[in-house]
Order: structure tokens, then sequence, then C-alpha cells
């Protein structure tokens, strides 16, 4: 049998490090603000959870939470007033972890007036997080990446193993790469946890070296539980070898966005 049969085959029965996502060091997708999403439901939660994944081995984080019409109506005001608190909660609690506010953009009917604003909430190193919905396609999807991008923005889409519509139309990701957009998969993408056509269309993007980043993707203690249980049981560093995983690269866009704070 070939290296992936094995590796994306049987589970292995021996238990590995729980630090083994040490060498991603950020995590940039979570929804770890408190109170702002589907997300954390408190600052003492949001606690917890980043003192549970660094003992994962992730050293920051780029908080994600949704900005989504209708649903989650954040904006950056609310988005930085939620970090300031987890920030505050941190420095409390005597844990000086790097805590950064981003976003994940729905593609929906509010998304081009933040673009023409130029309202969205990027990451360091001018990336910006898109998602759409389960049920079904955006078809702005590729009107948005373009819009981004003349914004002098760099598109990420988010779990693109996530939307079932694409499952049997692989081509779409090479139309999605093609204009531009990166790929960001989810660590619980690896298992079963979103079902074995999830895990399935994951594995073969991994392969094809389709993704550009990983995260969490983390909202509730289950979520926590099954990256335990993942790391405890995945050889997750060999598994993401086969893709250009750019996570590492976020702490020099980390650095130079604190400079720019401190300089004012």
């Amino acid at each position: 049998m070939g290296f992936f049969s094995n590796l994306f085959g049987k589970k292995t029965s021996s238990i590995r490090s729980l630090a083994q996502l040490e060498f991603l060091e950020v995590d940039m997708h979570n929804h770890l603000l408190p109170g702002i999403d589907d997300g954390s439901d408190s600052v003492q939660q949001s606690l917890h959870y980043i003192q549970e994944l660094q003992r994962l081995g992730i050293k920051k984080f780029i908080c994600t939470p949704h900005i989504m019409a209708g649903v989650h109506q954040n904006t950056k005001f609310s988005i930085e007033h939620a970090k300031d608190s987890l920030v505050e909660g941190l420095k409390k609690s005597g844990n000086n972890v790097d805590i950064f506010g981003a976003a994940e953009h729905m593609i929906d009917e509010n998304l081009p007036l933040l673009i023409r604003e130029n309202e969205l909430c990027v990451m360091p190193g001018g990336y910006v997080l898109i998602e759409m919905s389960y049920l079904s396609e955006s078809k702005a999807l590729f009107h948005t990446i373009r819009d981004i991008q003349k914004l002098g923005y760099k598109p990420i889409l988010a779990h693109p193993e996530r939307y079932n519509y694409y499952h049997s139309n692989f081509n779409i990701y090479k139309q999605i790469k093609d204009s531009g957009c990166l790929l960001q998969l989810n660590l619980l993408s690896l298992s079963r946890y979103y079902g074995v056509d999830v895990k399935a269309i994951a594995m073969t993007l991994l392969k094809s070296g389709m993704y550009d980043f990983v995260g969490t993707d983390l909202h509730h203690q289950r979520h926590l539980d099954a990256l335990k249980n993942i790391v405890e049981k995945y050889p997750i560093r060999e598994m993401l070898k086969t893709s250009p995983i750019l996570n590492e690269t976020l702490l020099d866009h980390i650095i130079q966005h604190k400079a720019q704070v401190i300089a004012g």
C-alpha cells in the first residue's frame, strides 16, 4: 500500500504528542471572541479554549467571528470591543498570548457594501476570510473575489471541503484557485467529524496541493474535544505536507501589524 493509503486509511492506535500543532504557529480561523456569534459565550470560556489550544501547540490566534446579514451583524467596532474584553481577561489570567481580530465574511447581500466602503475586517498580511452558505452556492463568489482583490487584499475561502454542492465538481476548486483565492482547511475535516464525504474531498484537495491555510474553526467544547482526538490519533504534520500550508508565514505579518499599532 502507498503512503496515503496507510496515512488516510486506518487510524494508528498509538497516542501522539498533544503539542503536535506547534508547527502551525497560528490558528487563523476560530470563533474565540466572546459573546458575538455562535462561538464562545464568555471571556471565561474563551480563556479555557485558548489554554487548551495552546496545549496543542498553537501560539497565536487570529479570531474570525462571523459577519452575516440578519444573523451575526458584527462590525469592526463590535469585533474590536470583544477582542479588547478577551485581551483584558487574558492579562488578568497571566496569559500573554497574542490575539488579533478579523472576521469570517459571509457572501451575502451585505458584503458588497462592506467592500465598497472598505469596511472589511482584514487579517494581518492583508488576508480576508470569506465563506458561503452550506445550503447553496453563491453566484457572487468570483465577483466577490475580484472585488476584494481590487482593494489590494487576498481572499481566503473558508473550509471549501464543507460545501457539498461542489463535491461532484472538482474543477470548481481549480477555478477558485486560478482566480487567486486561497483555500483554508478545517482541521476537523481530517476526521469524519463533518461526515465521510467532507473528509473524502478534504483528502483529495490536500493530496492535490490545493490548501494554503489551516484553521481550527473552533466554536465550542465539542469541537475542542474532537480536535484533541484528532491530534492524538493522526499524524497532522505529515498529512499536511502535500499542500503548501502558509500559517507560519503569518508570524511576520503579525509582528509588522503589532509594530504599526504601537507606532500609532
